[in-house]
């Protein structure tokens, strides 16, 4: 299943066609594929070169994979239960310049599960993010230090058809994909004023 977006301009086609979907097949990921996902990661930008993101990986329902998707809310289990893939993406909060807490360890991690996005996109697979989990749980259950930060689990694989899912969630996955308009996000001058340059 493709959702492409329909775009006010042009962009690149890893871009236009990446989305987050919650059908997937229960398909094993090849490894050489896996690893490249998080070469892209690692090559993201960093602010300072900190490279404040970790990664624990989950594989076709293994101990790390069951771990994983214990933390994730009802709703996410209810999707994920096909998964071959659970990363749950982790931030290094100290600042290795001052050490003081760091002001930009999530965006640079939320930059590098971006670069892994992409990355999956170009290698045939697919990735979703979720916010809906527990990191109390997995700090206690992969006894993460208290200044490393659990942010987000990453769902990652093949995609599959939304017949695989619930009425609900098939509802949810066929529905026509939206943003806002760029004037609404990209100003000049001032916050709030548009900029000239659309």
């Amino acid at each position: 299943m493709k959702k492409e977006a329909i775009t006010a301009y042009p962009i690149n086609e890893l871009a236009k066609n990446r989305w987050s979907p919650r059908a997937f097949l229960d398909k094993p990921v090849e490894p050489e594929k896996l690893v490249s996902l998080f070469e892209a990661a690692r090559w993201s930008a960093s602010g300072g070169n900190e490279q404040p993101w970790r990664f624990v990986v989950g594989l076709n329902h293994d101990d790390t994979w069951q771990k994983i998707f214990s933390t994730l809310a009802e709703g996410n289990q209810e999707w994920n239960i096909h998964v071959p893939v659970l990363i749950l993406a982790i931030g290094y909060k100290i600042s290795s310049w001052d050490g003081g807490v760091s002001g930009y360890f999530q965006y640079d991690t939320g930059q590098a599960a971006a670069h892994l996005s992409i990355e999956a996109m170009s290698q045939g697979l697919h990735v979703h993010q979720m916010g809906g989990f527990s990191a109390d749980k997995a700090r206690e259950l992969f006894e993460i230090p208290e200044d490393y930060q659990p942010l987000t689990v990453i769902a990652a694989g093949y995609i599959g058809e939304p017949e695989m899912l619930s009425e609900n969630l098939k509802e949810r996955e066929l529905l026509e994909r939206k943003r806002k308009e760029l004037s609404e996000v990209v100003f000049s001058g001032k916050f709030g004023n548009p900029a000239e340059i659309f």
